[in-house]
């Protein structure tokens, strides 16, 4: 999309964006579209979208990360879709069919398979009232599936025949496989009980885009100037408090380094001295008031490189190559106002002269310092980072120097990003019947994989169905360890796995082999590191706030340093695209207001006497 090799004076911006996928994308769009362009968007991988990513093989298209809109009602991108003629408003889905069947090739009656489902949803939603009506749950049952087990137990206590309690059994654990890949994790164990309400599911189902979500990239980065993103630029150091720095240290440059770059364009303006005491708010918990300068906070798949495939971009770039509250101080944060005051009220208070402020000084020394793996140096008065949650979880403590606060980095350890993966099989014929649209796999043993031998011979059995895209298009999921295990494998090896299930559970031994088999490796991705962001036992929206939390490095800033945006970030929309989408927008917004609110006068007709008559007053246009 941009050349990688940017001149000396695109190295210093106004703000620098981390990250080209959805919230990246959302943030440098907002900013175009409001006439700001001293912006820079840094992206590691060779390709915008993030985990949003579609593939063409033969004459399907594949969606390797993100699969669906989820909701219609106030999703922004829903909105964008319909708006750029992405989506068939009058399009009649296929009828869904599911058979259910069991290791020896039988099928489950519909009946039964119905009522589980229906009780399984049951058995969800009150799990869901925990968080919404703030009630406890029994004493022990912590996780989301320590409850549905209890549930589940309840349930079959009234199924007098062992046979058919077994079956029930067996569609319940094979309904919990399916909600890990939904909800994210390894086991529903793994999810806080108390949280699982803090998901907000946006009215409408899920909506595909029959051209694939990579189509949703065009509209959104239309406005953003080619040149301002640079590919292939994996960010290796982000020095947020490097005006600090410069002041301590008397010099202009990285130590050791010379970037080749007037940063102040004042010749030697660098040693001017700066009289202001400086209070870090590194430590500082989460600003929950009104006043925080975050909105209130805030898809569920994601993707990996595969080879030989063409990869849709909406520049016409080829993917080839390249790798893709606890609050340790009870002083809540001061807002950009009360910061502000209390400096100048100080002052006066204690006779001392107001420092001038040296505005073109100011203006042009850098606040924030971003090295790449590959050497280059930018600089900037503001970051958007946006990298995935799993990178943060792996590299947060390297990334950022000088080192993210506590609360933000316990938070950051406390939320879970695990890895889900798709499965495709591609046929030369249909063999399926066409009536049938998915294969629910309900396995006989409920053992869970503990070590690498169970994994070997077991890996598979977390795969719990195969649903039908075309008549020779099958697409399987899996998630958690099962899924980092897989991922190691060639996808020959996962293939003849694949047709040796089929077979088995369709009782059928002339299920052919597939023509190709393309496997996501989301897990062992250097840039994301997982699939999207759960809220693991312990953990809760506070920590997803905090995750959140802008940086300031000093107090007399009137916007934050770096600010925070991905769906990791929004409380109520984590794992979608659109809480991605928003969060990004929000950070840009932050970054356009003006410094201090600009001041309202409402003027009163002199013929009203009082303020009930002038409101009285008032006519609609």
């Amino acid at each position: 999309m941009a050349s990688s090799e940017p001149s000396d004076d695109r190295k210093r911006v106004k703000i620098l964006i981390i990250g080209a996928g959805m919230a990246g994308l959302s943030a440098a769009n907002h900013l175009a579209k409001n006439g700001m362009t001293d912006f820079l968007v840094l992206e590691a991988s060779n390709k915008i979208g993030g985990r949003i990513f579609s593939a063409q093989t033969g004459k399907h298209k594949l969606e390797l990360g993100a699969n669906w809109i989820h909701g219609v009602l106030g999703n922004p991108l829903y909105e964008i879709a319909v708006a750029n003629g992405l989506i068939d408003i009058v399009h009649v889905p296929k009828p869904h069919r599911v058979v259910a069947a069991t290791e020896d090739g039988k099928q489950v009656p519909f009946g039964v398979l119905q009522e589980m489902y229906q009780a399984y949803i049951c058995f969800l939603r009150r799990c869901e009232e925990y968080f919404l009506c703030q009630y406890l749950p029994p004493e022990g049952i912590n996780s989301v599936g320590e409850h549905l087990d209890l549930e589940m137990a309840l349930f079959l206590e009234r199924v007098s025949d062992p046979a058919q309690r077994h079956l029930r059994s067996l569609i319940f654990r094979c309904l919990l496989k399916r909600e890990t890949c939904i909800a994210g994790c390894h086991s529903m164990s793994d999810i806080d009980l108390m949280q699982l309400g803090s998901y907000t599911e946006l009215q409408g189902g899920n909506i595909a885009l029959p051209s694939g979500y990579s189509s949703i990239l065009e509209p959104v980065s239309r406005l953003i100037p080619p040149q301002n993103v640079l590919k292939k630029h994996p960010v290796a150091t982000i020095r947020w408090r490097y005006s600090e720095e410069l002041l301590v240290g008397n010099c202009v440059t990285s130590p050791g380094t010379d970037s080749g770059i007037d940063l102040h364009g004042l010749g030697d303006g660098g040693n001017e001295s700066d009289d202001s005491d400086v209070t870090v708010t590194g430590d500082t918990p989460p600003d929950t008031s009104p006043n925080s300068s975050r909105e209130p906070s805030s898809e569920k798949e994601c993707i990996s490189v595969v080879e030989n495939l063409k990869v849709e971009d909406p520049n016409n770039t080829t993917a080839e190559g390249g790798t893709n509250k606890d609050n340790e101080s009870s002083e809540a944060p001061k807002t950009e106002g009360e910061r502000g005051a209390g400096i100048q009220d100080q002052r006066k208070f204690e006779g001392l002269p107001r420092r001038r402020k040296n505005k073109k000084r100011r203006s042009h020394q850098p606040n924030v310092e971003v090295v790449c793996e590959n050497g280059q140096q930018f600089y900037a008065d503001h970051v958007i980072c946006c990298v995935p949650l799993g990178v943060l979880k792996a590299q947060a403590s390297q990334l950022f120097s000088p080192s993210l606060p506590q609360f933000k980095l316990k938070s950051i350890d406390k939320l879970l990003f695990d890895t889900v993966d798709k499965i495709y099989l591609e046929y030369d014929r249909p063999f399926l019947n066409p009536e049938i649209s998915e294969v629910m796999l309900l396995w006989d043993s409920e053992e869970c994989c503990n070590d690498s031998k169970d994994m070997k011979n077991k890996w598979f059995r977390k795969i719990y169905s195969f649903s039908k895209l075309s008549e020779t298009l099958l697409l399987a999921w899996i998630s958690g360890k099962e899924a980092e295990y897989m991922e190691t494998l060639s996808h020959e090896e996962v293939a003849e796995t694949c047709t040796i299930i089929l077979r088995k559970f369709l009782n059928d031994p002339f299920v052919p082999q597939p023509k190709s088999c393309i496997c996501t490796t989301w897990g062992s991705q250097p840039y994301t590191r997982g699939a999207y962001t759960a809220i693991a036992v312990g953990a809760s929206q506070d920590d997803i706030d905090n995750v959140a939390q802008p940086l300031y490095s000093n107090d007399q800033q009137a916007k934050p340093v770096v600010l925070f945006a991905g769906e990791h970030t929004h409380s109520s929309f984590y794992s979608t695209v659109h809480g991605a989408y928003l969060t990004g927008r929000s950070a840009a917004q932050i970054l356009l207001a003006p410094d201090s609110p600009e001041e309202l006068i409402l003027e009163v007709d002199e013929d009203a006497s009082d303020l009930s008559s002038w409101i009285q007053g008032i006519a609609l246009q």
